[in-house]
């Protein structure tokens, strides 16, 4: 996926279904109790020290609800924040505006949270010569929400799906009969096909890492939960034939330690699955 091409047309669909989900036939509460032809202005308001993230989803939101909006975004995505930080002010219809609060706010708070994780992993490993990188532990229909905001934060962002790059794991190895039977496998489905994917095979010991060495056909070397010590001896077996990866439960406190090897690559999971989203709010200014 081109995101940079396709990112309108993902966030329009994404605002409308978003929308529908919540409003269905209609806002009864600022139906009954607001004007209808009453504008109001808010804040949002920040009350979290982190990465901003979905300003601009943001605007896709309040656009659809009210065309005539107007918004002064003070805090750009990608920005540090602290607590008492306004990133921006929004003039619309009121109606309009408290339809597309909990949306906005839903979105931005967990998009702010995968970007401030994401920036504190990229934090801890910004001296050395490697590369944090997301996963597919995403929450299903959200992907290019929560792999735009790593990027925000300053990781990485792998595969987008099962479609645009081929990872050989402990699973299709098992369900295949082999390592090597596997990676041949692929070699000929892509010939077949015409497909030029990138291709990364999963090691889960030296016997493995061994047979990967003698088939080749491979981009890069995973070392899924390999202890620092067997991490370290497989780099130094691979040297600089194929990339390298490591992966398996990496967090805050093992990133630095496993980076340090030099391994090129360190995916960690938890920059979607385990991030907790930042308190923003949004205040009617009066």
């Amino acid at each position: 996926m081109n995101f940079e091409k396709e990112k309108d047309s993902f966030l329009k669909e994404f605002v409308k279904n978003t929308l529908a989900e919540d409003v269905r036939d209609g806002d009864h509460t600022s139906l009954a109790c607001i004007n209808p032809s009453e504008k109001t202005k808010a804040k949002l308001l920040v009350k979290d020290v982190g990465v901003l993230a979905g300003v601009e989803v943001a605007k896709h939101f309040f656009a659809a609800v009210d065309p005539d909006y107007k918004m002064d975004v003070f805090i750009e995505d990608g920005s540090d924040i602290k607590y008492g930080d306004i990133a921006f002010e929004v003039e619309c219809n009121s109606q309009a505006l408290l339809v597309a609060e909990r949306s906005v706010l839903n979105t931005m708070q967990r998009m702010s949270g995968i970007s401030s994780m994401s920036n504190r992993f990229a934090f801890e490993v910004e001296d050395l010569p490697v590369k944090v990188l997301d996963t597919r532990k995403t929450t299903p229909l959200l992907r290019f929400l929560e792999k735009w905001a790593v990027r925000l934060g300053g990781c990485t962002n792998y595969r987008n799906g099962l479609y645009d790059w081929i990872m050989i794991k402990d699973n299709h190895i098992d369900a295949c009969g082999g390592i090597q039977q596997a990676i041949k496998r692929v070699a000929e489905y892509q010939k077949e096909k015409g497909l030029d994917l990138s291709v990364t095979v999963e090691v889960r010991n030296l016997d493995e890492l061994d047979q990967v060495l003698e088939v080749g056909q491979v981009r890069r070397i995973m070392l899924d939960n390999f202890e620092l010590p067997i991490l370290e001896r497989a780099l130094e077996i691979i040297g600089d034939k194929f990339e390298t990866e490591a992966s398996g439960g990496v967090n805050i406190n093992t990133i630095r330690k496993i980076s340090k090897t030099g391994v090129n690559y360190v995916s960690v999971g938890a920059l979607t699955h385990s991030s907790q989203s930042l308190d923003l709010s949004l205040k009617v200014i009066k």
